[in-house]
């Protein structure tokens, strides 16, 4: 794994009650899960704080998956459990969850083909009365010249704006209204996130669970109709439950259909922003973790690759999209880092963590593949504690600054345990289950005055 650093902060002083804050980026389900592991070998790393003690979360996308849960007190190795179906706390996320089809828009879209083609000969019909009653002379002439001179430019001539016509008044013109708006439904999401709030008594509302935690959520999406960046929160946009912010921050284009929400329609989060650092740092977080599972892969030797492969082109269409998406991703979050480097009036530190620019494993792992979750988490734990091994001397300097101790012997230790697992991977992932820190205590059920009812 990389890290990327910003540092701007004052080291002359420990600012222990300076504000911090966790951005978590997209990475659809592999991704979310390489984070869920990454995020247990920070847990394991840091020494007298949690992941769990963060004054701001801010999640985009599958960010927004494990965002949520995390500022409402559930810890990633709870995730983790989650993703094995060993929870107490949060159901499992069922294949269902994520690819439920879209059946709705499979049938309706296609079926408005006969609808439209019933309308079609009226259409024509009424096209050419428009035309002669608008138009006599010049379509009496178009007639002429292609009856004189029966070429396809003199046919194009007549016909052109009769099919215009009856084109506007039917569906047929374009044909792109019949294909469904997106393969899959992401209902399931919403509905996955508002059932495990509501077992572990947690408010589905950005502003009771600010009021309850003391810490604030945000998470991003677009809308769709006017491509405008939407982040949802306690003190800014809270037409939607935490449940239905989550749907519309992962609605994937494409693979979901927009998510629906109260007469808006939104997309992934990613679609404008990569991770959205500023929502953190425009609200005074001085010390920002960034988890980014997305960057593209530098192919410096031929060896690299799997199959005995020179290039990505080499290993078909899907890489070099994969490679296209994440090369603009993460070139706009380096934009994001770079203009924070610049910014006189940001005086706090970032610790960006990535993936390593030549990890083929991840890169080859398939986003979108469901059954691949457990893989990325260990994954993404090892990648993980590489990165922070490496680059201790550097983070535990920007660390110390804000009066958070470090425990890179735990962390070692673990990974040896680890190791000496002989890379079992179900008795490793058990491992990587157990918690290092204190669970937090169990919660009383609100009073019923402050309980928000989801329907």
């Amino acid at each position: 794994m990389g890290i990327t650093f910003v540092e701007k902060g004052d080291r002359s002083r420990v600012r222990s009650h300076a504000k911090t804050g966790l951005v978590l980026a997209g990475g659809a389900i592999s991704g979310g899960a390489f984070k869920i592991g990454g995020l247990i070998a920070l847990n394991t790393y840091l020494g007298n704080r949690s992941v769990l003690d963060f004054d701001i979360y801010v999640g985009i996308s599958a960010g927004a998956f494990l965002a949520a849960p995390l500022a409402a007190g559930i810890g990633p190795e709870e995730l983790l459990k989650s993703l094995e179906g060993n929870s107490k706390k949060i159901g499992q996320f069922s294949p269902m969850d994520f690819y439920r089809p879209n059946f709705a828009e499979y049938f309706t879209r296609p079926a408005r083909i006969g609808i439209d083609a019933a309308l079609v000969t009226p259409a024509i019909l009424l096209a050419v009365w428009n035309e002669l009653r608008h138009n006599r002379p010049e379509l009496i002439d178009r007639c002429r010249a292609f009856v004189r001179e029966p070429t396809l430019r003199n046919a194009e001539r007549l016909v052109a704006p009769l099919a215009e016509d009856a084109a506007l008044r039917t569906g047929l013109g374009s044909g792109r209204g019949y294909l469904p708006s997106g393969l899959f439904d992401n209902r399931g999401i919403e509905r996955f996130t508002r059932d495990n709030l509501h077992k572990n008594l947690i408010p589905n509302d950005f502003r009771l669970l600010h009021l309850e935690r003391g810490n604030s959520l945000y998470i991003g999406a677009t809308n769709l109709n006017t491509g405008e960046g939407i982040t949802f929160g306690h003190d800014t946009d809270t037409t939607c439950t935490i449940s239905e912010a989550v749907q519309a921050s992962t609605a994937i284009p494409g693979f979901y259909k927009p998510a629906k929400i109260r007469g808006q329609e939104y997309c992934d989060g990613g679609v404008r922003r990569t991770a959205n650092i500023s929502q953190a740092t425009d609200r005074g977080a001085q010390l920002v973790f960034v988890y980014n599972p997305f960057r593209p892969f530098v192919n410096y030797h031929t060896d690299q690759l799997l199959n005995n492969k020179a290039s990505l082109s080499d290993m078909g269409i899907g890489t070099v999209i994969n490679q296209a998406f994440r090369t603009m991703l993460h070139t706009r979050l380096m934009l994001g880092i770079e203009k924070l480097k610049l910014d006189q009036s940001f005086h706090g530190d970032v610790i960006l963590l990535e993936p390593s620019e030549t990890d083929i494993k991840f890169f080859n792992t398939n986003p979108l593949n469901f059954w691949q979750r457990a893989e990325s988490a260990l994954h993404g734990y090892v990648s993980a504690t590489e990165a922070l091994e490496r680059h201790h001397e550097r983070v535990k300097s920007i660390l110390d600054s804000y009066g958070v101790r470090t425990d890179v012997a735990r962390l070692r230790a673990r990974v040896e345990q680890i190791r000496n697992k002989d890379f079992d991977s179900r008795t490793i992932m058990k491992e990587l289950q157990r918690e290092v820190h204190a669970p937090p205590p169990a919660k009383k059920p609100m009073p019923p005055t402050l309980r928000v009812v989801q329907g």
